[in-house]
């Protein structure tokens, strides 16, 4: 693996050969990120805190719960949903 990809880039890849059905639990994806790029570490807490605030900054990113991360491609974009509800509740009003 090229030295010059960022870890926010690993973890796309990473997730992204796992599937769509697999979100991963964020210390195993950062371990995994920290082997692919033969990383040795000296205080793996700094390392995990780091590379879990990129991820979390990063908008190709979803929290999928219970410690788990997915990519945002996979969810439906919930603030859609929601705003064609309330856009469907005030047309049947107005329509009333």
């Amino acid at each position: 693996m090229a030295e010059n990809i960022s870890e926010v880039d690993i973890a796309y890849q990473i997730l992204s050969e796992a599937g769509k059905d697999n979100p991963i639990y964020f210390k195993k994806l950062i371990r995994e990120i920290l082997e692919r790029q033969n990383k040795n570490v000296q205080n793996e807490a700094s390392a995990i805190s780091e590379i879990y605030t990129m991820i979390n900054m990063d908008s190709r990113f979803q929290h999928a719960g219970d410690g788990c991360w997915g990519l945002t491609d996979w969810y439906p974009p919930a603030t859609k949903k929601s705003s064609s509800k309330s856009a469907t509740k005030s047309a049947k009003t107005v329509s009333q």
